[in-house]
């Protein structure tokens, strides 16, 4: 019913930054939230940050607070991600959800609607 699609991945120098964006596409589209989770081989997938598409709130991981920012264009459905100053440790695939309003929070139990099939960053030091 609704596709989530990623962009803007790719291979960037420690220090630099890149912009990930997400754009829903479907018939409808309801979900009360978006959020970017990132995942590593042999890890679980983690919260990065998360936006309430009505209050716009927004919420980040410790870990990226200061260093990335995530907005949304209601209009056109579509979700970003600014990740400045990156480090290595930043690399993963990043995926975007759509969901509950808790999935603001990171929260994934019954909150998840729909994932994006994920785009690769490779921050190299």
């Amino acid at each position: 019913q609704v596709q989530l699609v990623e962009s803007g991945g790719g291979l960037v120098q420690a220090g630099g930054s890149l912009r990930l964006s997400c754009a829903a596409s479907g018939r409808t589209f309801s979900s009360r939230a978006m959020g970017w989770f990132r995942q590593v081989p042999g890890k679980e997938r983690e919260f990065v940050a998360g936006v309430s598409w009505s209050t716009s709130l927004t919420s980040y991981s410790d870990s990226v607070k200061g260093r990335f920012t995530i907005s949304r264009d209601n209009a056109k459905n579509t979700v970003f991600l600014q990740m400045n100053n990156l480090k290595p440790e930043d690399t993963a695939v990043y995926y975007c959800a759509a969901g509950g309003l808790r999935l603001r929070l990171g929260v994934l139990d019954g909150q998840v609607d729909y994932w994006g099939q994920g785009t690769q960053v490779t921050v190299s030091s």
